[in-house]
């Protein structure tokens, strides 16, 4: 088997398995790659084969997705802190040090908390619709909010997120016509049938009332951008409808030198635009870490 080839692995951190994908020689740099809802580490699969030759990947599920243990919301606490905690124990526990960190979605408040909390051990942050500012929100988080402030009343809104046509949706819109034909079916299919597992939902409200919490994280996320300045690249969707462009921009207040390139693409930019995003991180990864 080559050092190139994706490999899987579990571990098991606090009781619950950890599942994580891992390619590339631990000789090479690090690149930590936290995925976002309703996905997986699967959303990697075509980056980490594309830059396994020059840097050694880590992709892990975060508990409730993927192939990591998903546990009743009764018997785990669900939140993006207990997930940012079980993520660095498994980083810990693999033996990884130091890294850089791509972040998408979900994957940004915890590795981002990551960061902010050891910023030695990151040399430099991706994101990829990877929210740290009030500018990236757009309407569609008017239900989620409203959730936040009434759970009762909003759930049967916000179970409509959790359906195969709010999947489909994430990955469809915002993609230019003559892209559409690169998103490969299975991926909403894969995310659907994760999502429809016996008591996934009830994580996912659970989550989706959580995020909340993320926002009263911002201004230490922001204090860590300005006192440690940290090589950042955003790669954002210009289409992308959950997290506005004008996320990726606000790095920009914070971060003067950060690199920001908006492509034509939706919230799940790596399945149209996966070559010209490999194409960056590759280059800005070789001038920052």
């Amino acid at each position: 088997m080559s050092v190139h080839d994706t490999r899987f692995a579990t571990e098991t951190i606090d009781g619950v398995d950890v599942f994580y994908r891992e390619a590339g020689s631990r000789d090479r740099p690090t690149l930590v790659l936290l995925h976002g809802f309703p996905t997986s580490s699967h959303m990697y699969r075509n980056l980490i084969a594309d830059l396994a030759d020059e840097y050694h990947l880590v992709a892990p599920d975060h508990i409730g997705f993927g192939a990591s243990a998903a546990p009743d919301p009764g018997s785990f606490p669900y939140g993006f802190e207990k997930l940012t905690e079980v993520t660095l124990a498994l980083l810990d526990r693999i033996g990884v040090d130091r890294f850089a960190l791509y972040v998408q979605d979900y994957g940004a408040p915890i590795g981002l908390g990551i960061a902010a909390r050891h910023p030695e051990r990151v040399t430099a942050i991706v994101t990829q619709s990877g929210n740290a500012y009030q500018e990236g929100f757009t309407p569609f988080w008017d239900v989620l909010f409203a959730h936040a402030r009434d759970r009762a009343a909003n759930e049967t809104a916000v179970r409509e997120l959790l359906t195969a046509e709010a999947t489909r949706w994430q990955y469809t819109h915002g993609v230019p016509a003559d892209r559409l034909d690169r998103i490969a079916p299975e991926t909403w299919t894969l995310d659907q049938a994760l999502l429809d597992r016996p008591g996934n939902q009830e994580i996912q409200l659970q989550l989706f009332w959580d995020y909340q919490f993320n926002l009263d994280r911002y201004p230490a996320f922001q204090k860590y951008f300005r006192t440690h300045r940290p090589p950042l690249l955003a790669v954002w969707g210009r289409g992308d409808e959950i997290f506005g462009p004008a996320g990726a921009e606000a790095f920009a207040r914070d971060l003067p030198d950060a690199e920001i390139h908006l492509l034509d693409a939706g919230h799940f930019a790596l399945e149209t635009h996966g070559a010209e995003i490999a194409t960056l991180v590759r280059d800005f990864l070789r001038r920052s870490v």
